[in-house]
């Protein structure tokens, strides 16, 4: 028997119809669970609502396995595509990286101050340049080099990692190779990427010295599920910045690293406390 009470975090996503909130919330009076925090949304357009239940189960209350089983009636009533995670468990992160490191340092002081309650088992990438920072940080480093004869080998190695290291998250902190589309199916909805704003506008090269020229007013990041469909994914966070015609390229591009740091560390937050739910090609994200 637990001596302490387990934290759980319940997310529901179903038709929208009467008596959810009320069928989820007796279930859990039942068994004299406490709820901590309830959010909830009911898109008109979709037709869904959405859940996301943090509470807490006493020591006498049956175990993750039992709370499962005795659900399951509720959420086929109502069709319901749930999940139950314990609060405790700390999500399994793998970060990969070319040769910017400005997002890759970021989460990683992040994780290390305790501000990101994750754990990072790997770092992957197709340079050699980080390789002492993952040391400083104590977390392996794998050198995966891309051409286009090794990115076959080099994708299955890397699923490999995933696997073995049991990865339940994968952040592109600035990794700058498409991925595969066999590997976005096998990534799907556990793959958070991270890039400028301005697309689908200034691609390519220099994205913002293309801006510069152009005299944008305003810059910004966008972290989102990666999918087949290049940058096309469901969208977690974005922020923008105002800028203005005193700022050089160089400046602009420091600005840009600055809101991607934010943007991207926002984004791994969500998604590990369990926060974003898929509605369609969009997300809800209670944050």
């Amino acid at each position: 028997m637990r001596t302490e009470g387990t934290t759980y975090i319940l997310t529901i996503s179903c038709p929208d119809t009467v008596g959810i909130v009320f069928a989820v919330s007796g279930f859990l009076a039942e068994r004299q669970c406490n709820i901590l925090d309830s959010a909830q949304f009911g898109d008109l357009d979709s037709g869904l609502f959405f859940l996301r239940m943090q509470f807490t189960a006493p020591p006498d209350a049956p175990d993750m396995t039992a709370l499962e089983a005795g659900f399951a009636p509720i959420a086929e009533r109502f069709r319901m595509n749930w999940h139950l995670n314990d609060a405790a468990r700390k999500q399994r992160v793998l970060i990969m990286v070319s040769k910017f490191g400005h997002c890759l340092n970021d989460l990683l002081y992040r994780y290390r101050i305790g501000s990101l309650d994750i754990e990072i088992p790997a770092i992957v990438s197709n340079h050699r340049d980080f390789y002492q920072l993952a040391a400083w940080h104590n977390v392996p480093f794998h050198y995966l080099p891309v051409t286009t004869e090794t990115k076959t080998q080099q994708e299955s190695r890397l699923l490999e990692i995933v696997n073995s290291e049991r990865i339940d998250l994968v952040v592109l902190a600035r990794y700058m190779q498409v991925l595969s589309p066999e590997l976005c199916a096998q990534l799907a909805h556990r793959a958070i990427n991270i890039h400028h704003s301005f697309l689908p506008s200034f691609r390519g090269a220099k994205p913002y010295h293309q801006a510069y020229a152009r005299g944008v007013k305003l810059i910004g990041a966008t972290a989102h599920y990666v999918a087949a469909e290049l940058d096309e994914g469901p969208i977690i966070e974005q922020e923008v910045e105002r800028v203005d015609h005193t700022l050089a390229p160089d400046t602009l591009v420091a600005v840009g690293r600055d809101i991607e740091n934010v943007v991207l560390a926002r984004a791994v937050k969500y998604h590990v406390e369990h926060r974003v739910l898929l509605n369609g090609n969009r997300t809800v994200v209670f944050r």
